[in-house]
């Protein structure tokens, strides 16, 4: 699955550098297979402002306190999504934040 908001992060990053092919080819890998793309909603983004808020109170805030933080959204994203846990793994490059909210593992581990 590609969460939405993991699909804008890579996104604005591809668009910045101005790399057309590379926005395609992401387009294509979302719509390859149905329900492949994980669209964002407002349940997803109420329970990423709960999570944000009971990390910070735990003293284990995942960014600044003024930044988005993708890594909870994301988080949320896939607890919304009603995945079956042990049935899923959300790879990253930052394991310390994810790992407090979904299972997770840092993508270089991953086949």
């Amino acid at each position: 699955m590609v969460p939405e908001i993991v699909d804008y992060e890579v996104r604005r990053e591809l668009l910045r550098l101005n790399n057309v092919a590379a926005v395609a080819e992401l387009d294509a890998f979302n719509s390859a297979q149905p329900d492949r793309y994980l669209a964002l909603n407002s349940a997803a983004v109420r329970l990423a402002a709960d999570l944000w808020a009971r990390a910070r109170q735990r003293g284990q805030p995942t960014a600044d306190p003024h930044a988005l933080d993708v890594d909870v959204i994301l988080a949320a994203q896939i607890l919304e999504a009603g995945l079956p846990a042990g049935e899923f793994v959300v790879a990253t490059s930052n394991l310390s934040h994810l790992s407090q909210f979904v299972a997770s593992e840092l993508w270089t581990n991953l086949n």
